[in-house]
């Protein structure tokens, strides 16, 4: 079959298997080249198969030579349309692991439910006894709770209604976009279903059943983003679920002292869920083209590779004054956000692609989904069929 990108407005409804295989074979390359010394052994990665979670886990195989059992959602193509993107990244995951020698198991599921807890704390035990690492990367836009609750994210405000630039990403024009305010129940929702409820409950799910180690590590990333968007993102919903999941690292830390639990905060990059957040598309375009020009942009793989190099593992982890590991840095430093701020003032459809780097945007969305990739000939006949080795369901 011949694959097209089929593009519906932040979504790409189709995925390319060889797009993704090189996407995988690339990020392998890069942290075999990273020469990372301290590493876990035996990684439990929840939400493992795009992102930062993927990268997390590619850091965790291929630049520390470690286990890995990864745990997240995607569905197989069913002959018609494509697998999802997490699947072909995880089949290309495994076939380059079992290639290298690298244990690597696959759960697919809902990570929120107990019946995937089950699953995933019983393959850890048969085959490894115990983890020492947990990293969750989980990103989802809703939860059914162990009690059968359904919540729902929501992308609002908390305080009054915010309107601003946004990039329309149907034709890539600067317009107005008004987000409405969240109601309690939806500011609710939104922290059960991206707060740290569900790491809490992983955590102490698997202390039960004997199955980390004391000292093992654990981090879940988060981001924060500059006053720009503070009012849709740390002030609005998700700054609230965000939050939540930096008091659960302190909580995991008092109730289990000997863990070393930490919240990452990254740097912004596209994803499937940052490009459906209104002014946040706009605001990636125009850091990308700062970054790059100030040749300190990183993607995913670049930043979990230098989480692990340079400071998860170090003796003395370097935290800011509420105990995060800041993978922002270079993003929030005083220089690049001065300029942002300027280009911000400025951009208007008719500049918006020499004043921000659209091209980076979108060409980062569409490889998220295997396309756009240089190496890969889009016009051959690829199989969309393809099953992940070790999967359990």
């Amino acid at each position: 079959m011949i694959i097209e990108p089929k593009v519906r407005e932040f979504i790409c409804t189709t995925a390319h298997p060889e797009g993704c295989r090189e996407n995988i074979k690339q990020q392998i390359a890069y942290v075999k080249a990273q020469n990372i010394n301290k590493c876990p052994k035996k990684v439990l990665i929840i939400g493992a198969s795009t992102g930062y979670g993927l990268a997390s886990r590619i850091t965790a195989g291929f630049g520390c030579q470690a286990d890995t059992i990864g745990v997240f959602f995607e569905k197989p193509s069913n002959g018609k349309r494509t697998a999802t993107p997490g699947w072909y990244n995880t089949v290309a995951f495994e076939e380059e692991a079992k290639k290298a020698g690298i244990y690597a198991k696959s759960i697919n599921g809902d990570a929120f439910s107990e019946e995937i807890k089950e699953k995933t704390i019983h393959l850890i035990k048969q085959d490894w006894g115990k983890v020492d690492m947990v990293i969750y990367s989980l990103a989802a836009p809703r939860r059914t709770d162990k009690d059968g609750n359904l919540w729902v994210s929501s992308l609002k405000t908390t305080k009054e209604s915010f309107t601003e630039k946004s990039l329309d990403l149907r034709n890539n024009t600067i317009v107005e976009k008004t987000v409405d305010p969240a109601e309690l129940e939806e500011i609710q929702g939104t922290i059960k279903v991206m707060g740290g409820e569900d790491w809490l409950e992983w955590i102490e799910a698997l202390k039960k059943a004997n199955a980390i180690e004391e000292d093992a590590y654990t981090v879940a990333y988060s981001y924060i983003g500059p006053e720009l968007t503070y009012p849709i993102y740390f002030d609005g919903t998700i700054g609230q679920a965000k939050r939540h999941l930096e008091n659960t690292a302190k909580i995991i830390k008092e109730k289990f002292p000997k863990l070393q639990a930490y919240v990452s905060v990254n740097k912004a990059l596209v994803t499937q869920a940052s490009a459906a957040i209104p002014i946040v598309p706009l605001y990636f375009a125009i850091l990308y083209k700062i970054m790059k020009e100030a040749g300190n942009h990183e993607g995913c793989i670049q930043q979990i590779s230098r989480l692990f190099k340079e400071k998860l593992f170090e003796e003395e982890v370097p935290v800011d004054e509420k105990g995060r590991i800041r993978m922002d840095d270079w993003e929030l430093s005083e220089k690049v956000q001065k300029k942002v701020v300027e280009a911000w003032k400025e951009v208007t459809t008719e500049n918006v692609t020499e004043i921000s780097d659209i091209e980076g945007y979108w060409e980062d969305f569409y490889q998220m989904f295997g396309f756009y990739v240089p190496e890969v000939d889009y016009e051959k006949d690829v199989d969309i069929e393809c099953s992940i080795p070790s999967i359990e369901h």
